[in-house]
């Protein structure tokens, strides 16, 4: 458990990440786990009341059922302050108590800021830094954003956030692969012939140009989810699930993953939604949404084919994909096991290879099988074995805050796992600033671009 003295700092308080968020996970970890208790500040630019903050923070807790949660706030103000001025942050430093996690719930160009002015500032000890994705916008920002903060605290002190870590469908995976004997032994290009990472949701930009038209779908999902949950998938077995051996077995994942044929173009794919219906809703054309800047190009669907390149995956392609605006949206790792060598001739019917998945959210696992038929018993036919794997204890956020608050920072990106996703992407993204990879519209309601390959789901 976080000592009691532990003080949360939350920077840009005031914004929107942080009431919708950070705070009702921060009630539920409080409601949901006895004994722990946090001091709370808000430090943000809006001229708010400490009466006003403490509002804030109960709604928050409130919606979800966690009134008494505020009751282990051991305290709570705000302050106004502009958190890239030295000044305010010794300021708010020096009025802190006990061991302190500053959460950066501001846009990285702020962050990054706030982390140089850190360097006049004079540090308290065991000081932790939480910071939410992008971390930089390509290898090279990602490596000078590690440099200052590497000058700041030590790399166990640094949590660069990323809430899809948090999820318990993380540690499901994990599980699921090396506490099954079934699984764990098959778990190679030997047995595997392709794995697919697919999230896809149905809302369109919802206001968040000035983020996402900077960004696009391949950084914001692809670059940082889902290649988490790709080294996940692919790493090496870890000794155990502490900090080092975790994070040292992701990351030796990515640092062995190259684009497909080493072919940027061949093996990326980009799109952009126009007007649509989804369930009911008419989905404005994205050049046409409110603070686009349609000479960006920026996709809002992403695809990217990527290989492992260890003796464990070579030769097994890894397709990645996530898109906005997109009609019946799949969230899922899709694991396609290789056909039987040799099937006894007798038997009819289809025989691909066996599927595991596991879906996100809800989080569900599922196998599906070649059996016989009921009708015909050397008639193959396709069964699927489900298990519900729940929601977990707590929400994402909640577990990102309960790792920084304990000051452990195994599910939080390591810097230099940080700097190798940038490095994986680049080609594609290169290609995609050349040009050499047309932009493809899709109508918002549909799978994607007419033209793209079917996907077998």
């Amino acid at each position: 458990m976080a000592d009691q003295t532990t003080t949360l700092v939350i920077l840009g308080a005031s914004g929107d990440l942080t009431s919708r968020l950070l705070l009702p996970a921060l009630g539920q970890l409080l409601s949901r786990q006895p004994g722990r208790q946090v001091r709370l500040r808000g430090a943000g630019m809006d001229d708010w009341t400490d009466e006003h903050w403490r509002e804030t923070v109960r709604t928050a807790f409130a919606s979800m059922d966690a009134e008494d949660a505020f009751e282990k706030v051991v305290d709570t103000t705000y302050t106004k302050a502009d958190i890239t001025a030295p000044d305010d942050l010794t300021s708010l430093l020096s009025e802190t108590q006990g061991r302190i996690a500053l959460y950066f719930a501001v846009p990285p160009a702020i962050a990054a800021k706030a982390c140089e002015s850190l360097s006049s500032v004079d540090l308290p000890e065991g000081l932790i830094l939480a910071l939410e994705k992008p971390f930089g916008t390509d290898a090279e920002s990602a490596h000078a954003l590690n440099e200052k903060l590497a000058a700041l605290v030590p790399e166990s002190q640094v949590f660069r956030v990323d809430h899809f870590l948090g999820r318990s469908m993380s540690l499901n995976i994990i599980g699921a692969r090396f506490a099954n004997r079934v699984l764990e032994p098959i778990w190679s290009a030997e047995h595997i012939e392709s794995i697919d990472i697919t999230y896809d949701e149905k809302l369109g930009l919802e206001g968040r140009a000035g983020y996402y038209d900077k960004a696009g779908a391949l950084r914001d999902m692809i670059q940082s989810h889902l290649l988490q949950l790709m080294a996940l998938v692919t790493m090496e077995p870890p000794a155990t699930l502490g900090e080092q051996d975790l994070r040292g077995a992701t990351t030796s994942a990515l640092l062995a993953t190259r684009i497909w044929n080493d072919d940027p173009v061949a093996s990326s794919r980009r799109g952009r939604y126009t007007t649509g219906t989804i369930d009911g809703r008419e989905l404005p054309n994205y050049v046409d949404e409110p603070g686009v800047d349609p000479s960006r190009e920026t996709e809002t669907l992403a695809e990217v084919v990527l290989e492992v390149r260890n003796n464990r995956w070579a030769g097994v392609p890894i397709t990645m994909r996530s898109g906005k605006a997109v009609g019946d949206p799949v969230k899922e790792i899709l694991i396609r096991f290789r056909p039987v060598r040799h099937l006894p001739d007798g038997f009819t019917g289809a025989t691909h290879g066996s599927r595991l998945r596991f879906t996100l959210g809800p989080d569900r696992m599922s196998l599906g099988l070649n059996v016989n038929g009921a009708d015909d018993p050397f008639a193959l036919t396709w069964a699927r074995l489900s298990a519900d794997l729940g929601e977990g204890a707590l929400l994402a956020y909640a577990e990102v805050l309960s790792e920084i608050l304990d000051g452990d920072p195994t599910l939080s990106v390591r810097g230099d796992a940080a700097e190798q996703c940038w490095r994986i992407v680049q080609p594609v993204l290169d290609a995609w600033k050349a040009d050499e990879v047309p932009l493809q519209d899709y109508p918002a309601g549909s799978h994607g671009p007419a033209d793209w390959p079917d996907r077998d789901y």
